[in-house]
């Protein structure tokens, strides 16, 4: 068949699927680029904890996307229907899923982290008054910050610790030949792992209207450099976001030629315009 992977070994690979795989592996060099950058070029010139939350924010992604290329490209790999082997691809499969949720999980943990600085800045203080006054203030933001820090914190831990029946994709079973008691959420006669309906259409929408709000926020609120560096942050993040929501409805709506090619452009273009904004030199 033409654009088919000749090697017998190669089960599900593609040629679209070594595109795909490619356009993901470049992605992760850009973050793993962009992680350095901006740990030793910006953090390490000025210290300041938003270049350090950054720079940690491309690594966690850069990794958590590693994981994300074993167990879309590599792990289907090892079934083999006559050894009958379902159950430990299965294994392999959700430890890679668990690790990759975890690490964009932290990536989005330092991002947060980034904003709640942004929205609480440390230096800004109550105009005048007593010390007791500021220093209620500043206790006040620091409590924000961790609060805003702790709550993706704790949803990439869960994606470690709760069982694989309500994180395991319901095509497992057929494409396996396994039997699990998914543990779903129904809605009418579709039902899905609840685990997954929670992360997949619940956070993650959440992420992708909240994040590009706070920075359209802040360049309402600000001017100049500061106001377009904000508002392309907005438009960098709403890109990659929708970029990632994209490969699964891609995927779902059996469009695998699209799927290969669309979303990791949309992630790059949006890594782009990301560097962009930050590359401002007023933001050092």
């Amino acid at each position: 068949m033409i654009f088919a992977i000749t090697n017998p070994d190669l089960k599900y690979f593609t040629f679209f699927s070594s595109i795909e795989m490619l356009l993901y592996a470049i992605i992760v060099g850009y973050f793993m680029l962009l992680f350095f950058f901006f740990l030793l070029i910006r953090y390490r010139t000025s210290k300041k904890l938003y270049w350090l939350f950054f720079s940690v924010f491309f690594l966690c992604f850069g990794i958590g996307r590693i994981f994300f290329v074993l167990y879309y490209f590599y792990a289907p790999e090892l079934y083999d229907p006559i050894a009958m082997n379902g159950t430990e691809v299965v294994a392999s499969l959700m430890l890679y899923f668990r690790l990759a949720t975890f690490f964009t999980w932290m990536g989005t943990t330092c991002l947060v982290g980034l904003l709640g600085i942004l929205l609480f800045p440390p230096e800004a203080e109550e105009e005048q008054g007593e010390e007791k006054v500021k220093n209620r203030f500043k206790d006040k933001k620091i409590l924000l910050r961790i609060i805003l820090i702790v709550i993706p914190f704790v949803v990439g831990i869960l994606a470690l610790i709760l069982p694989d029946n309500v994180f395991m994709d319901p095509d497992f079973e057929t494409d396996y030949n396994i039997t699990v008691n998914l543990v779903t959420v129904k809605i009418g006669s579709w039902e899905y792992p609840i685990g997954r309906f929670l992360y997949n259409f619940i956070m993650m929408p959440i992420l992708v209207i909240l994040i590009p709000f706070i920075f359209v926020y802040l360049a309402w609120k600000t001017f100049g450099v500061l106001r377009k560096s904000y508002a392309l942050n907005a438009l960098g993040f709403f890109l990659y976001w929708i970029g990632r929501i994209l490969q699964g409805a891609l995927d779902v709506a059996s469009l695998p030629h699209l799927k290969a090619v669309l979303p990791p452009l949309i992630i790059i273009i949006a890594l782009l315009i990301i560097v962009i904004a930050n590359n401002y030199e007023q933001l050092k």
